[in-house]
Formats: C-alpha cells, sequence, structure tokens
C-alpha cells in the first residue's frame, strides 16, 4: 500500500477518535447549550465529508498525496471543537489540565489554513512543480505555522470572556516582545498565501488540458480561504467581534475545497468549470456590493435613528438587493469579457456564422472552421450524430470519438473533440442540427441513386434469367413437342409411326412444359398470395426444411405490402438455411404504434450475415426501401435478426 494511502487511513482514524471524544465531552456537559450542539454538529459534518472525500480519493488515487491532504482537512474541525468544548465543559465541571490547554489552542486557527495551503503546492498531481520556489514555500508552511502557534501560546494576554478568569500555567512572554513577533509571523503568513497561489498559477500555465480543467476546479474552491478572511475583516469593521458571518467562510472552507478538489481529481469534467466560476464570481460581486450597501444603510440609519435601526437596514438592503437582480445579468456580461474573453469570441463567432447562414452568405458546415479559428485550436473537429447511427463522424465521414457533447431538446446530435466551453457548444447546437440535415439527406440521396443502379442491375439479370430458363426450358419442350405432332402428322396414314406413343410422350411433354412455367411464375410471385400473406407463410412454412414458427397480428395487408413482407421473410428464411445452418426460425409479423408493418425474422443460426457481403440482402434492402421502409440486420454468433419496418397505408 503507497504510503499517501497509508496516512490518510491514519488520519481518518485519529478524525474519528476526535469526533467520538467530541460527543463524549458534550455528553459529559452538565447544561448543553444549543452553540455547543451547533459546534459539534458542525464539526461532525465538517469532519466526516472531507475525511470520507479523502479516503475515497486515496482509494482511487492510491499513490497521490491530495487524499491524505482532504483526510487533514477534515480533521481539523473535530480538532479545534474538542479544544473549545474541553474549555467550556470545564467553566461548569473542572477538567484536568483546562487551562494549559486554552492557552496551547490561542494559535490553533491557523490548522483551518494549513492543508489549503499544502493542496495549493501539491494538487493536482500529488508532488511538488520543479524548482526551488515551490519548495521554499512549503519549508515557509512548516515552519512559520507551528512557530505562529507556539507564540500565541506564550502570549500574556487575558482571554475574552466567558475565560477571562483562566490563566496561563505555561511560561509567557511580556507583551511588549510578543506582539512585535505575531505581527510578522502574520505578515509571513500572508506572504505564504500569496506565494502558494503564484506556485499554483506557474502550474497552470506549464499544464496540459485536463490539468487545466482541474486547476479552475480546485481554484474555484480555494476562493473560499481569502474570502474566510475576508469575512473576518468584515465581521470587525460591522460588529466589533466575530459573528455568524465568520461560520460562512468556515463552512465554505471545511465544505467547498473538500467537494470541489476531489471533483477536480476524479470528475473534472462533470460541468463546465468556466461557468461554474463566471457564476461564483458574480453572485460574489453582488453580494460585495450587497454588504457595502448594508454597512452605508447600518450607518446612516444609526446616525439617523440612533443604533439598532435594523427596520431601515432591513428595508434598504431588501430594495437594493431587488434592483440587483437585473444589474446581476450585465456584471455576469462583465465578467464573462473580463475573464473568459475565448469564450466570449467564440459565443460572437458562433452567433455571427448563424446570421451569415441566416442570410445565405455562409454555409453552416463552416462551424468547424470558426470554431477553430475562435477557440484558436486547430486541431478541433466537430463530429456528428446521423439519424439511426450510433457513432459521430464529422462532414467527409471520420469517426469523431470524445468531447463535449452538443444536446438539442435533451438529446445528442453532435461532439466537439477539442477544448471548448459548454455554453459554447450549447450554443452551436443549431448550426450542429442543421449540419447533421443536410448530411442524412445529402446520404439519403447518395442511397437512392445507388439503389436505382442496383435495382436496375437486378432487373436486367431477372430478365436475363427469365430468358434462359425459358428457352433451356419451356421454349425446347413446346418445339420438341410440335416436332412430335407434325411427325405424327406424317406418318399417320402409314402406320410406321407408333402415334399412340407419340401422342403420349407428347402429352408428358406438355405437362412438363406446364410445370416448369408455373415454377417459373411462382418465382415471380407465389400464388399463394392471392389469399392474403397468412396463408403465403403458411405455404412458407411447409415448404422450409427446419422448423418455421410463425404468427401475423393484425389486418388485412394492401397487396405491395404483403408481397414485400412475405419476400422479406422468404430472403431471410433462406439465407438462414443457407448460410447460417439454422435449426430453428421464428416470423413475427405485426403493427406498430404508428400503423407500420414490422416484419421480424429470428433463426439461431451461425450469424454472419452482412448486407454488404451479398446480392441477397442488398436487394431485399432495396426493395424495402422502394417502398419507403426501412431494413435493419443484426447479426451475432448466436442468430441472426432481420426487421422490416414498412409503411402501410390503408
Amino acid at each position: 500500500m503507497p504510503w499517501p494511502r497509508r496516512l490518510s487511513l491514519a488520519t481518518a482514524l485519529l478524525t474519528a477518535v476526535l469526533i467520538v471524544a467530541c460527543c463524549v465531552l458534550t455528553a459529559a456537559a452538565p447544561d448543553l447549550s444549543a452553540g455547543l450542539l451547533f459546534g459539534l454538529a458542525s464539526a461532525v459534518v465538517a469532519g466526516a465529508l472531507s475525511t470520507g472525500l479523502g479516503v475515497f480519493v486515496s482509494r482511487r488515487r492510491p499513490a497521490n498525496l491530495v487524499g491524505f491532504l482532504l483526510t487533514f482537512i477534515g480533521s481539523v474541525p473535530p480538532l479545534e471543537t474538542l479544544f473549545d468544548i474541553y474549555a467550556q465543559v470545564s467553566l461548569t465541571r473542572p477538567l484536568p489540565g483546562a487551562e494549559t490547554v486554552h492557552q496551547l489552542a490561542s494559535g490553533m486557527w491557523t490548522l483551518w489554513y494549513v492543508p489549503v495551503l499544502l493542496l495549493m503546492l501539491f494538487f493536482p498531481a500529488g508532488r511538488l512543480p520543479p524548482g526551488r520556489f515551490p519548495r521554499l514555500v512549503l519549508y515557509g508552511v512548516l515552519i512559520v505555522t507551528p512557530v505562529f502557534i507556539l507564540v500565541a501560546a506564550v502570549d500574556p494576554t487575558p482571554y475574552d470572556p466567558p475565560f477571562e478568569e483562566f490563566g496561563h500555567p505555561m511560561p509567557t512572554l511580556p507583551e511588549s516582545v510578543i506582539w512585535p513577533l505575531l505581527v510578522p509571523l502574520l505578515g509571513l503568513f500572508m506572504v505564504l498565501l500569496v506565494s502558494s497561489a503564484l506556485v499554483m498559477c506557474h502550474r497552470y500555465r506549464a499544464a496540459d488540458p485536463v490539468e487545466r480543467a482541474q486547476l479552475k476546479w480546485f481554484g474555484l474552491g480555494t476562493v473560499a480561504l481569502p474570502g474566510t478572511l475576508l469575512l473576518c475583516w468584515v465581521n470587525y469593521l460591522l460588529f466589533g467581534e466575530l459573528t455568524a458571518l465568520i461560520w460562512v467562510g468556515l463552512a465554505a472552507l471545511a465544505l467547498g475545497v473538500p467537494s470541489l478538489t476531489a471533483l477536480a481529481i476524479l470528475r473534472h469534467d462533470l460541468y463546465d468549470v468556466d461557468r461554474a466560476t463566471s457564476a461564483v464570481v458574480t453572485w460574489g460581486l453582488v453580494t460585495a456590493g450587497l454588504l457595502a450597501v448594508y454597512s452605508a444603510a447600518s450607518i446612516t440609519g444609526g446616525l439617523a435613528l440612533g443604533r439598532g435601526s435594523a427596520v431601515v437596514t432591513a428595508a434598504v438592503t431588501a430594495l437594493v438587493a431587488v434592483a440587483l437582480v437585473p444589474a446581476k445579468n450585465r456584471v455576469r456580461r462583465w465578467v464573462d469579457r473580463r475573464f473568459y474573453p475565448v469564450r466570449e469570441r467564440a459565443l460572437a463567432a458562433v452567433a455571427t456564422l448563424e446570421r451569415e447562414v441566416h442570410a445565405g452568405r455562409a454555409r453552416p458546415e463552416q462551424l468547424e472552421e470558426v470554431l477553430r479559428d475562435a477557440l484558436r485550436e486547430p486541431r478541433l473537429r466537430v463530429g456528428f450524430l446521423l439519424p439511426g447511427g450510433t457513432e459521430f463522424h464529422d462532414t467527409v465521414g471520420t469517426p469523431v470519438a470524445l468531447g463535449t457533447e452538443v444536446r438539442l431538446a435533451g438529446r445528442p446530435i453532435g461532439i466537439i473533440d477539442g477544448p471548448c466551453p459548454r455554453e459554447v457548444a450549447t450554443a452551436s447546437a443549431l448550426l450542429v442540427e442543421t449540419v447533421r440535415l443536410r448530411l442524412e439527406l445529402r446520404q439519403a440521396l447518395s442511397e437512392v441513386e445507388a439503389s436505382r443502379g442496383r435495382l436496375l442491375r437486378t432487373g436486367y439479370r431477372e430478365r436475363r434469367r427469365l430468358e434462359r430458363d425459358l428457352h433451356d426450358g419451356a421454349q425446347s419442350r413446346l418445339v420438341s413437342l410440335g416436332m412430335a405432332l407434325r411427325l405424327a402428322q406424317r406418318h399417320l396414314d402409314d402406320g410406321s409411326v407408333d402415334v399412340d406413343g407419340l401422342l403420349d410422350q407428347a402429352v408428358a411433354e406438355l405437362g412438363t412444359a406446364v410445370a416448369e412455367l408455373r415454377e417459373l411464375a411462382h418465382g415471380l410471385r407465389p400464388s399463394s398470395l392471392d389469399d392474403g400473406l397468412g396463408p403465403a407463410l403458411e405455404s412458407l412454412a411447409i415448404r422450409a426444411p427446419v422448423r418455421l414458427d410463425w404468427r401475423l397480428d393484425g389486418r388485412v395487408l394492401p397487396d405491395d405490402v404483403a408481397t414485400t413482407a412475405y419476400y422479406v421473410a422468404s430472403e431471410a428464411v433462406t439465407n438462414a438455411v443457407k448460410h447460417a445452418e439454422a435449426t430453428s426460425i421464428g416470423v413475427v409479423v405485426g403493427e406498430n404504434d404508428d400503423g407500420s408493418l414490422r416484419v421480424t425474422i429470428r433463426d439461431d443460426g451461425r450469424g454472419g450475415a452482412d448486407p454488404r457481403g451479398g446480392s441477397g440482402l442488398s436487394g431485399l434492402k432495396d426493395r424495402v426501401a422502394a417502398l419507403g421502409g426501412l431494413l435493419h440486420i443484426n447479426s451475432s454468433p448466436v442468430g441472426t435478426t432481420v426487421e422490416a419496418v414498412l409503411p402501410c397505408v390503408s
């Protein structure tokens, strides 16, 4: 087992122990306050989520350090909560070393940020980028954090209520020494934050498209890091103390970062990250504007109506929130132009091409070229899904396997192979659908032309066969019969010829000729079809050398439909017996919901049927197509299914 996965499992076990300790300590508290229970529940949820995601990521990527860092994030909330609960319970029930624990925990809040900083250095490959700078940043994080915790622990400043009675059992330093140490350490902490962001940006510039998408998702989550610090400052500016607002930032840090990190590692293509980033930036700006107005309203209301003017503040904030709704779209467009010029350029290019196509000055097949220029991806390709197909092909028929799916009305119609924002793919849907329909029409016309050629050749071939059969069979016998009758006429008076025998031979030849003519007529159209498709199928079952079960459902069919359905069944049965060595054949004829006729023939032969390999199935396909129907052939080693759908208008 790789050592990163071992670290993940060990940290997960430690988190479980911390959660159990928090629960036991909370249960021992004589007075369970709502704040205590809320803190415990929050720690359990945040710790369990991040730890679970970390263990899952380490299972899928056992050699990657990201899984361990996620479990590290999950261990922080229970650890911080354990220190807090220990101090809270010790206020009503004396606990050993409570003051010492509280003194050590003074600077533990920095642990919230350490695993996130480490993720910024190691994500997504699980190792540091090459160079000395990332290593210096790593050493800084590993050194500054414990030094800050140690310096905060020896701070002699009295604690805030309700811990103002707590002392400092551990040695302390004078205040004149503490602050000159803490302020530079806080500054170093901010420098390390900025340096980690620079390392991530450098890695982004050198990354491939997949790593870039992963870094975008992760970067979206790390917005919570400066956002939490910003909320702390807003708390102090607005309220002069930490309030519930800080929990929003901590929740985003403990829940958002692990969730988006796991998403980036395992399913970075689940959603358009650019669209998500644009939405976050837009709502962030709108929220910041709302907070600014809220602050102004609080100050104005406080000056005009005295402190506690909550009604004025709420009313002004609500009005501003309503006013910001239409402004959100403008902010969104500004953010898109500012942060995603490539996407905006691609959307504009697609819109321009649509207008040019509508005006008749361009062709929709130019979409691939337009996207290549707009997205600056010369290898980008656009694939189209033709009706009845399962694979995507470009305009010249080359397969296109992977890429961003283009959907219309919830169904896939095309695919864009290359880095393409999902919004651009959605905007291209109408052009893709137009190209797809044009390709389908072009393919249908080609098939019709090929089918006409095959039908013409088949007609000539049948005429030659009939000519040969008539010449070699019935025609020869009739000529021979005529000669025999002439011979009998000449020797009828002299008695030198056995006239009775000659007439018997002539009658036999005449019967043979009639039988051959009847057989030829049967090949053109079975006489049993005069009584309907059912008797024709029964006749086919009687003549078949293997077991043939048939079923006919529905009403009386038009003659051309019944004839085509019979020949589909007859040709499929002949192929199953002749080529697939089938022992059992089933024929089912029934109506679809739209009124069309469905003819299905299944056999248990060895398969291998290919409409491109012989003239039988291709001719059958032409016969079905001539009636406006479709023929589908599914052949496998355990049998073949031939299915024809025929329009049936009565």
